[in-house]
């Protein structure tokens, strides 16, 4: 069974803080471009920024932190961009695992890792396994991720595993075959960059997600712009299918249907 609920089965808790916390960093080389600089200097620029972010998350009581450094679809980059994004994960998993670790910061790295460098794929597990018992704050770090590959993922791990029951899963079971599994699902999403768009990032998580879109590229997030997406969220009224009236303090509310498989006519 997964760990958390899912916003579509239950009303999860909230507070004035997200517990979760999804960002796409867009704009790093939109960023080089306006100094002038090789889109490289844009994602160099962007490691120091989410170290910064990672902290300011910390401080401000949030317990997940989910980013999308590499999409499925970004192998469609140039070849040299891409070989250098690969270098600097190496790179950044050498320099930062040893201080998440002293900050007590538990990493995780989601999506298909089978094509990386057996190198890469050596600091993943160990990067993972020197920080599986913290628990500040959880870093998930999506890389060569996608939302769609999320769920076939999923899919075909069931169907492995629970063959037997095919054609009478239901969303219960389907959730802890999901590469997020081991997180709540986000309470706030933040897309830097100005485009406003999910672009294949946990589509599944992402239901009931508070969105917020901001212009700033990336390598010019800091802890005021973080601070605003909080502010925005705490104004939203999260109903999650339910109306105003039932927010009120003291209303009773209707228990949900028991979760049964979908069913079609003959």
């Amino acid at each position: 069974m997964a760990a958390f609920g899912s916003s579509t089965q239950a009303i999860p808790e909230t507070g004035e803080v997200p517990r979760h916390v999804a960002i796409i960093m867009d704009g790093n080389g939109r960023w080089a471009r306006k100094r002038f600089l090789p889109r490289v200097a844009g994602h160099k620029r962007g490691v120091e920024v989410l170290r910064r972010v990672i902290m300011a998350c910390v401080e401000r009581g949030v317990e997940y932190l989910t980013v999308f450094a590499f999409s499925s679809e970004n192998w469609r980059r140039p070849a040299e961009e891409v070989s250098f994004l690969m270098n600097l994960f190496v790179s950044a998993l050498s320099d930062e695992v040893a201080r998440l670790h002293e900050n007590g910061i538990r990493l995780r790295i989601v999506g298909d890792l089978s094509p990386f460098e057996p190198r890469l794929r050596e600091l993943i597990e160990a990067g993972e396994r020197t920080t599986a018992g913290n628990t500040r704050l959880t870093l998930t770090v999506a890389a060569n991720y996608g939302g769609r590959w999320d769920i076939l993922q999923a899919c075909n791990r069931l169907a492995r595993a629970r063959p037997d029951k095919c054609g009478e899963w239901v969303e219960s079971d389907l959730a802890p075959y999901l590469a997020m599994a081991h997180a709540p699902e986000p309470d706030l999403f933040i897309r830097t960059g100005g485009e406003q768009r999910i672009s294949n990032f946990m589509i599944w998580q992402l239901a009931y997600t508070e969105l917020y879109f901001t212009d700033r590229l990336w390598p010019e997030f800091d802890a005021k712009t973080l601070d605003a997406a909080i502010a925005s969220y705490r104004r939203r009224e999260r109903r999650f299918g339910r109306t105003s009236e039932q927010l009120q303090p003291g209303t009773d509310l209707p228990l949900p249907p028991a979760e049964a498989p979908q069913t079609q006519d003959a």
